[in-house]
């Protein structure tokens, strides 16, 4: 018995060892499951802000190139198709001085299409800017209004608007509503951004993950591995959210610019019609390159109004890149 009493013993206390060992393990993977946990929601947590912030700068700038597209419609588009419908005998193409108008496709389908654009213009003014469909005035900033409105009348046209923004995903999420709110328009399960997958980031995105309450350690990095993947898409949409963004601002300078060389251009014209009457023929070169002049702006206008930002999928358009080219913007990727 004396033999073994020690050795009884001595198995309980290497026994009383190893839990002690297990429970201190148990307790250093408890630590790190929850410093882990939280480093995975603070890196969650400033991933959807920067794409929450991302996305409501670029919804206000598609908004505010939206407005300035109506604005100009209404305003001095208007003044010009009153003006310049006055006169008679009008051959452009002679302009001398003017050979960027031999280039240009000016006919009177593009006039009619102005009009068209002008008189909804109008019409939704006359309406209240503010009181338009939520996701219009983005659409207005996010595609070219011909495409979408030239052939329709002004009321089909408004509501055409209307379903366009409420059925594309992109305008959804950018127009939807702040996204801790839960707003994100029809964005859910939607491909949204050029082709990210909207429906498991975005349940995340609208309700985050409770990752303090994850105890377990093989846990916390499992879920560690899905949130980077969940970042990595929203870094994804929070750059193309930069650029569309950037984009946006630069259509509507590139559009205010010209607006305010055509104001100034406008008021030539009328001055001339004031002096020298509304037959064209009997006007002297420089009223004709006068009269040249504006019209070449109001081509120049239209062909911002008419070219899309954004394609159906929510991808920046080369030909939107290239009028910027064109208008010595540059690169804004």
């Amino acid at each position: 018995m004396v033999v073994f009493v020690p050795l009884v013993i001595g198995a309980a206390a290497l026994a009383g060892v190893g839990g002690v060992g297990a429970g201190v393990k148990g307790v250093a993977d408890g630590y790190k499951a929850q410093g882990l946990n939280e480093n995975t929601a603070e890196r969650q947590r400033v991933a959807a802000q920067n794409l929450e912030t991302l996305r409501e700068e670029c919804g206000r700038a598609l908004n505010e190139l939206g407005r300035e597209k109506i604005s100009v419609l209404d305003t001095s588009m208007k003044h010009f198709l009153d003006s310049f419908g006055r006169l008679k005998n009008v051959e452009l193409r002679d302009s001398a001085g003017l050979d960027e108008l031999k280039r240009l496709h000016i006919d009177e389908a593009s006039f009619e299409e102005l009009r068209k654009l002008s008189d909804m213009a109008v019409e939704i003014v006359k309406g209240g800017v503010a009181g338009l469909a939520a996701g219009s005035l983005t659409a207005f900033g996010a595609y070219g209004l011909a495409m979408h409105f030239a052939t329709a009348s002004t009321g089909a046209a408004i509501a055409g608007l209307h379903g366009a923004a409420a059925a594309n995903a992109t305008l959804a999420f950018f127009g939807g509503g702040a996204l801790a709110a839960g707003g994100m328009g029809m964005a859910g399960g939607m491909a949204v951004l050029g082709g990210l997958v909207a429906g498991p980031a975005l349940l995340v995105f609208g309700a985050m993950v409770g990752l303090n309450g994850m105890k377990g350690l093989e846990q916390a990095k499992a879920n560690a591995v899905q949130v980077n993947a969940y970042c990595e898409q929203w870094a994804a949409a929070t750059d193309l959210s930069r650029a569309i963004r950037d984009r946006a601002m630069m259509f509507y300078a590139t559009l205010a610019q010209l607006d305010v060389r055509f104001v100034v251009a406008l008021q030539n014209l009328d001055r001339i019609i004031a002096t020298q009457g509304e037959d064209y023929a009997q006007f002297d070169q420089e009223a004709k390159q006068s009269v040249a002049a504006c019209v070449s702006l109001a081509m120049s206008i239209k062909s911002v109004l008419d070219t899309p930002i954004l394609d159906d999928s929510g991808v920046l358009t080369d030909e939107s890149g290239a009028l910027m080219d064109k208008f010595g913007h540059g690169s804004d990727e």
